[in-house]
């Protein structure tokens, strides 16, 4: 069953549309939104199933991903579009290129690729899960619980984000934490087509991670044949917060050619 993906829309144009990764929501695209939209296209931002404002649901897979992707490119009606995808959002988007030959134009993959990754969150979830939301008066208190497994200041913060009131004064995460880590294995699968993918994708590498082997590049034309692979310098993970700048000036070289 699909979800209707909450979203926002900046700027007018040709459509562009921007999915974020594990734990994450639209807002964190939100200045990378608003300065591709100063360069004529239409940006809207989504938040994927269990995260953000979209809603919960029971299964956390790539299939099921694409699909609430291919439903808003429907809902809006929107044509030739263009995806930026970012880790878990890149994959997802991989898998409309799988299962919606055609539906999207151009397609951007923020470092992640289509191989198989190992869980890596577990050490993330088990901190999360320490964290009873809805006992806490405060974000302060949810911090001092995270810091105990949590070391790095930046995660910490962004995990955060998703820590909201509700009407009834409680705290609680707008990601779904119970089917996300019940599933966090769907969150490491391949994304490989059964037959080679036409659309032009541009795989994005942080310089600094270790996400997407160059190396590796030949696998991903298999499947990609006209996939194109950047290095961000100065980039780890999130390279849209590590090197904004850059990554838009790549982005728009691909979108315009």
């Amino acid at each position: 069953m699909t979800v209707t993906l909450h979203h926002r829309i900046m700027g007018e144009g040709k459509p562009f549309l921007i999915f974020h990764g594990l734990f994450g929501m639209s807002d964190n695209w939100q200045s990378f939104g608003r300065q591709l939209a100063g360069h004529g296209y239409q940006v809207i931002l989504a938040d994927l199933r269990n995260h953000g404002h979209s809603a919960h649901a029971s299964a956390h897979t790539y299939p099921a991903m694409a699909a609430d992707i291919a439903g808003l490119i429907n809902e809006l009606q929107l044509e030739q579009a263009i995806v930026l995808g970012h880790s878990m959002g890149g994959k997802a988007t991989l898998r409309v290129l799988c299962d919606y030959p055609g539906l999207i134009q151009k397609a951007v993959i923020v470092d992640i690729a289509p191989w198989a990754y190992p869980v890596h969150h577990r050490e993330i979830l088990d901190a999360l899960r320490r964290v009873h939301p809805q006992s806490l008066r405060s974000r302060t208190e949810a911090e001092s619980i995270l810091r105990e497994n949590i070391h790095d200041q930046g995660t910490r913060q962004f995990l955060l984000k998703n820590l909201y009131r509700k009407e009834d004064g409680t705290l609680d995460w707008r990601f779904n934490l119970a089917v996300i880590d019940a599933q966090i294995e769907e969150v490491g699968e391949a994304s490989w087509p059964e037959t080679p993918v036409q659309t032009p994708v541009l795989f994005v590498k942080g310089d600094k991670s270790a996400y997407i082997d160059p190396y590796r590049m030949n696998e991903i034309l298999q499947g990609y044949p006209k996939a194109e692979l950047v290095s961000i310098p100065g980039a780890g993970h999130w390279v849209h917060a590590d090197q904004p700048a850059l990554l838009l000036e790549e982005v728009l070289k691909f979108a315009n050619q």
